[in-house]
């Protein structure tokens, strides 16, 4: 029995011998920005290269598409006196949405690969977000202040992001395994329209594939 114990924990804590210089990642993904209270799911992918052990080069690319309601708090002081000079007191409004977005980073990566079967990595969030989001006004009143606000219903945005990325693989053998990745970042969509910025979350899963000569 404490053979077989030293034997696993012998292999378990293993450096890993063989690093694939390619690295892609496919994984179903979920954008979190709890000010807004949008959750939204999609689909993110990545590809880059080891250039060394420890570091990698790379980019990240997302889509996503959610749902939610704006209220008056949501919008810019300016809007809000807008807004009241026009709802009656004591009404209450609220402005349901749809919305798709898109995000896209390149950078470095830093793994630690101490341990055979597992390899964490850490990474900067740097990079730029596209949003679509589509008023969905189900009111006679909401459908009129969209009219106001809003004309064609419609409104999008590009802008940069900022924040820190991390997670880990699973690795099942030297050319694939799990992924599972937690990036925070900050934004400022929307300005002039939306009050002040918001943090969002990203968490996405799924498998990883290696190819290449292996990284000395």
């Amino acid at each position: 029995m404490i053979v077989a114990l030293f034997l696993f924990s012998s292999t378990a804590f293993a450096q890993q011998e063989f690093v694939p210089r390619y690295v892609g990642f496919t994984a179903y993904s979920y954008l979190n920005s709890p000010k807004l209270n949008l959750a939204e799911r999609g689909f993110n992918a990545e590809g880059g290269f080891n250039w060394k052990r420890w570091i990698a080069i790379g980019a990240d690319y997302s889509i996503f598409n959610g749902h939610s309601s704006l209220g008056p708090q949501d919008l810019t002081p300016a809007l809000q006196m807008q807004l009241a000079a026009v709802v009656p007191p004591g009404v209450f409004i609220s402005l349901p949405f749809t919305s798709t977005t898109y995000t896209l980073t390149a950078g470095p990566q830093f793994n630690y690969r101490h341990f055979k079967w597992v390899t964490l990595f850490a990474r900067p969030a740097i990079g730029a977000m596209h949003e679509t989001a589509r008023l969905r006004p189900n009111t006679p009143l909401a459908t009129a202040l969209v009219g106001q606000l809003v004309p064609s219903g419609k409104k999008t945005d590009v802008e940069p992001y900022y924040g820190v990325g991390g997670g880990f693989d699973v690795n099942a053998s030297k050319n694939w395994g799990v992924r599972v990745t937690f990036d925070f970042v900050h934004v400022t969509l929307f300005s002039g329209f939306l009050n002040e910025g918001r943090n969002s979350l990203r968490i996405s899963v799924g498998p990883w594939f290696g190819f290449g000569p292996n990284v000395k």
